[in-house]
């Protein structure tokens, strides 16, 4: 018997990845406090809407810069993993909270179709556009760091879809001032949170899948296990298991069985390399024994039957 396990090292992100996240979180609160304080006093829901995502862009921000830190720990005492998913774990909490805050924006967006109030569309359009040159360059900022962890990745989807919602106020500020149709705020708030519904349900599918052990996408354990058991010398291979730590994290364990007499380690080696290059999976825990004739027969024997089915 013998036994595989591949030290991964998975380096958190550089200090200039942390640099452009503070980057991002300091424009971002600083135009989110400005924007509150125009949403009130211009009573538009739109411009709320926009900056409750804000308030979204800047926990997901956050939550990347403390689950980098702790994800930097190393393995001890009972984390053997060391806190690797704790970016996960952030990566749902901001997922609920942007559902949570999209179904309140819903709520407030029907009520004022129902009932508008009057709008300043010229402060909404000055704010709006405003945003927009903000949200240019936290996207700009977050473009250039490294977006494997989902924590990252998430940041920047946020980002990104806060300039796509300043747009939409920025059109319903002009169509307020030009036309005075005052529906036209409670209905960019309704597009705002069609978007912070669509990322919220990116980030909680996807971090769910990581908290659910479920294989990474793109890597289908049939088709790992053919191709390990397609290798010459490999009568089985089974108890395959394939799992991701954290984003980036693939990780696999399996029981192989050899031919009698065998050479277990050059089998194993083998089978590490074909995990390395063909589904780019170095993490590996394999067990590889020697198959005893009897049990041999019977190996053939439903192998046999497969063919003939």
């Amino acid at each position: 018997m013998g036994a595989h396990h591949h030290a991964h090292n998975h380096a958190p992100a550089p200090d200039a990845d942390r640099r452009r996240l503070a980057i991002a979180l300091a424009l971002i609160l600083a135009f989110m406090g400005v924007e509150v304080f125009v949403g009130i006093a211009a009573s538009s829901l739109a411009l709320l809407a926009d900056a409750a995502h804000m308030l979204t862009d800047a926990g997901a921000i956050a939550f990347a810069l403390v689950a980098m830190r702790l994800a930097a720990r190393p393995p001890a005492g009972r984390f053997t993993f060391g806190l690797k998913r704790a970016e996960i774990l952030s990566a749902q909490l901001n997922g609920a909270t942007l559902l949570a805050l999209a179904v309140f924006i819903v709520y407030e967006g029907v009520r004022r179709l129902v009932d508008p109030p009057e709008v300043e569309g010229a402060a909404v359009l000055i704010v709006a556009l405003a945003g927009v040159a903000v949200n240019l360059a936290a996207t700009w900022t977050l473009a250039r760091a490294n977006r494997q962890s989902l924590n990252v990745e998430g940041a920047y989807q946020h980002i990104l879809t806060d300039l796509l919602a300043f747009v939409g106020t920025a059109v319903a500020g002009a169509v307020v001032l030009l036309t005075g149709f005052a529906r036209a705020d409670g209905i960019a708030a309704l597009l705002v949170a069609a978007i912070m519904i669509r990322a919220a349900y990116s980030l909680l599918r996807d971090s769910g899948r990581v908290l659910l052990e479920a294989a990474p996408r793109g890597l289908e354990p049939e088709r790992v296990g053919r191709a390990m058991a397609a290798l010459p010398g490999i009568l089985e291979v089974h108890d395959l298991h394939v799992w991701e730590v954290t984003s980036g994290f693939p990780a696999l364990s399996a029981h192989v069985l050899v031919a009698p007499g065998d050479d277990c380690h050059r089998r194993r080696q083998e089978l590490k390399a074909l995990l390395h290059d063909e589904f780019d999976v170095d993490h590996t825990t394999l067990q590889v024994d020697h198959e005893h004739n009897h049990e041999l027969l019977e190996i053939e024997e439903r192998r046999g039957e497969r063919s003939r089915v």
